[in-house]
């Protein structure tokens, strides 16, 4: 795959951070083409609703009801119909992955009071690109705004510890009152956007690599990767408040954990990319179809479906988790089943 330099040594400081991270995110150069065998092979307790999306990063559920999905190579979000796989454009015209950069364009997307919004990493000019790192307001179907440049306040805020691209690379956004959360894995640390395009850095963090979100009111939760080779007791959910409340952890275990998401009755399930190769390239994703959607138990997890080719992101509606992949597929897996089996 094309990653960022540094061979095949374990790296360190901030080539480790990115390395990480461009693990845990959308690894487009070594996504299985659309229509391979590679992803069609059974999931234990997972159906395929979608085979053949461009590519697949963040996603949401939207004020109508569908499933919306960033598509990084394509610079488009895909609407998809839940009950039949039906797949739409609801914007295109973003910023695409930038080739050979390997992670990064369109990551995620949310609606806040109707209106959509997604998260653009990697196109600056840090990485060879010209577009703006940040937050994109949808106005149409073919327009969307800039509304925090985050590159920006990156570049005149850096944190305090090393890092290698100056702008970051934003991974996942979620709502708190007052505006928009956004996690850097890059920088370590969680971005606040105020309603008024105010940004400020709401907590940084040690070598963790924060992932995906989670928020209900102004609690928060965070999915770490962790670190380089990813062992799967640093692959952490983190919960945290946007006041000054401690960070502290609710469970361990899961290998390069990418998401977090709340089911019925508070019930925490999280997102694992699955295992890192051994003596595996900085920067590589995890093994195909080693991927886990996991559910918390006490400080641990337990599986509740397993073979999931390098996901990325998981929605949970009622009994149903929508798992989004590399290569474009959405698979479904029925939690009322599991949990009663």
């Amino acid at each position: 795959m094309d990653t960022y330099p540094g061979g095949r040594s374990q790296p360190t400081g901030a080539l480790r951070r990115i390395a990480a991270v461009t693990a845990a995110a959308v690894s487009i150069a070594v996504m299985s083409p659309a229509g391979s065998d590679a992803g069609t092979k059974p999931r234990s307790a997972a159906s395929r609703l979608v085979a053949s999306l461009e590519s697949g990063a963040g996603s949401t559920i939207g004020p109508d009801g569908a499933l919306y999905v960033t598509q990084p190579t394509a610079g488009k979000v895909a609407r998809i119909d839940r009950r039949t796989g039906k797949v739409t454009t609801y914007v295109d015209g973003l910023p695409p992955l930038i080739q050979g950069v390997g992670v990064g364009g369109a990551m995620d997307i949310i609606f806040r009071k109707g209106v959509g919004y997604v998260l653009v990493t990697l196109v600056g000019a840090d990485v060879g690109g010209s577009d703006v790192v940040g937050i994109y307001r949808v106005d149409g179907r073919h327009k969307t705004k800039v509304v925090a440049d985050l590159g920006a306040f990156n570049l005149a805020n850096p944190p305090d510890s090393e890092f290698f691209v100056p702008t970051g690379l934003q991974y996942a956004m979620e709502n708190v009152p007052g505006g928009i959360i956004v996690s850097d894995g890059h920088l370590n640390r969680v971005l606040k956007v105020s309603d008024k395009g105010v940004v400020t850095v709401l907590r940084s963090f040690g070598n963790i690599v924060p992932t995906g979100l989670e928020t209900s009111g102004t609690q928060i939760w965070m999915a770490e990767a962790g670190a380089v080779p990813h062992s799967p007791q640093d692959g952490k959910v983190t919960t945290f408040s946007t006041g000054k409340s401690k960070a502290r952890h609710v469970a361990a275990g899961g290998r390069l954990l990418v998401d977090v998401e709340l089911g019925k009755h508070g019930t925490l399930y999280a997102l694992a990319q699955g295992v890192w190769p051994p003596g595996g390239d900085p920067g590589s994703p995890a093994t195909p179809d080693t991927g886990k959607l996991l559910r918390k138990n006490g400080r641990g997890f337990d599986t509740v479906a397993k073979g999931l080719d390098r996901p990325t992101s998981v929605e949970i509606v009622g009994d149903t988790a929508y798992v989004v992949t590399m290569d474009g597929e959405i698979w479904t897996v029925d939690l009322h089943r599991h949990h009663h089996r």
